[in-house]
């Protein structure tokens, strides 16, 4: 990647970074911290391993794509791009405006502009296809342990259907590609519809070949496509031990399959609410709804939210940092014309 757009990533990053470390109550952080104790410790280097289970999904796309050549990067390169480019979706409204580019711009000079973009576009497709298994599963989960009334039997069920339609038009589209369909219906939205019909009419041929391997490796390679998405939903399942550790500081007799419905109704909430950066005030006030909707205190909510968005702030910056080591591998072929 070229040094201007290195720099370019890395000082909005920062910048957004430091607007958001002006909205916490630093006493208030100090006290949760030193309350939670080693467990924060714990809580932080969970997801030094959950970037594992991340960064080995989209290395299986991506080794997918051309099995018999060897990958010419190494995979901690790939972690470091993988944790960066999450730090820019924190820190981006919108999510996809910030890491995605910087990804397939890390990529291109490695395996091509084609191949590069593919890969990503598969990644983010089963990352987002994850999410509504993990949210489907959770639905199960919820009518099997907890109690409904009404209210909550009509939004599980709507909540159910809505993943099940999800998981259905993502399965058409990984079948077909998306890339070509997407630009297309681009096309018909206003402000962006004159830049979309030029760039579907300049690189028609590109996005055909991205949507050759979208479809492949669903079509072609079912086993790589069952494995990318499996690793997205154990990362899913397992990142709900950082709410288990801080539920334990307050309460002991917190179990695991509450912190799966929790993070499960957490993420949803703020998942609607994507369009903010990092979130803010949507994760929040889906731990405290989730919390009080399971019978704990909205104290135990505010301590799960507060360690939960310092932890986000953390990788954030160790994601930024990681954007000013970008050293050249020694194994990089020469770019693509």
């Amino acid at each position: 990647m070229k040094k201007k757009y290195q720099n370019g990533f890395f000082i909005f990053g920062l910048v957004v970074l430091g607007i958001m470390l002006t909205q916490l109550d630093f006493a208030e952080v100090w006290s949760g911290v030193t309350r939670a104790g080693y467990w924060f410790l714990a809580v932080v280097a969970l997801w030094f391993v959950l970037y594992f289970f991340n960064t080995a999904a989209w290395w299986v796309i991506i080794k997918s794509q051309k099995p018999e050549e060897k990958t010419p990067f190494r995979f901690l390169w790939l972690y470091k791009i993988t944790v960066s480019g999450f730090a820019l979706n924190y820190a981006t409204p919108g999510g996809l405006m910030g890491g995605e580019p910087y990804r397939i711009m890390a990529l291109s000079p490695k395996i091509g502009t084609e191949r590069a973009t593919a890969s990503v576009l598969l990644y983010v497709m089963t990352h987002i296809f994850s999410h509504f298994w993990f949210w489907l599963i959770a639905c199960v989960l919820y009518v099997c342990t907890q109690h409904m009334n009404v209210f909550m039997a009509t939004l599980i069920a709507s909540v159910a259907a809505f993943c099940l339609l999800a998981i259905w038009f993502f399965l058409k589209g990984y079948k077909k590609g998306i890339a070509a369909s997407g630009i297309k219906l681009l096309r018909h939205i206003p402000f962006v519809k004159r830049w979309a019909r030029r760039f579907f009419d300049d690189h028609a041929e590109q996005l055909a070949e991205i949507d050759h391997q979208i479809a492949a490796l669903h079509n072609q390679n079912p086993r790589t496509f069952v494995t990318a998405v499996g690793l997205e939903l154990a990362c899913r399942l397992a990142s709900a031990l950082e709410i288990f550790f801080i539920l334990l500081v307050i309460l002991p007799s917190a179990n695991y399959l509450q912190c799966v419905l929790i993070l499960a109704f957490t993420s949803l909430f703020a998942n609607m609410l994507f369009f903010i950066p990092l979130q803010l005030g949507g994760r929040e006030g889906g731990f405290l709804m989730s919390v009080n909707g399971l019978g704990m205190t909205a104290s135990a909510g505010i301590f799960v939210a507060l360690l939960v968005r310092l932890r986000e702030l953390i990788w954030t910056a160790i994601g930024l940092a990681l954007i000013k080591f970008d050293k050249k591998d020694s194994h990089q072929p020469p770019s693509e014309p």
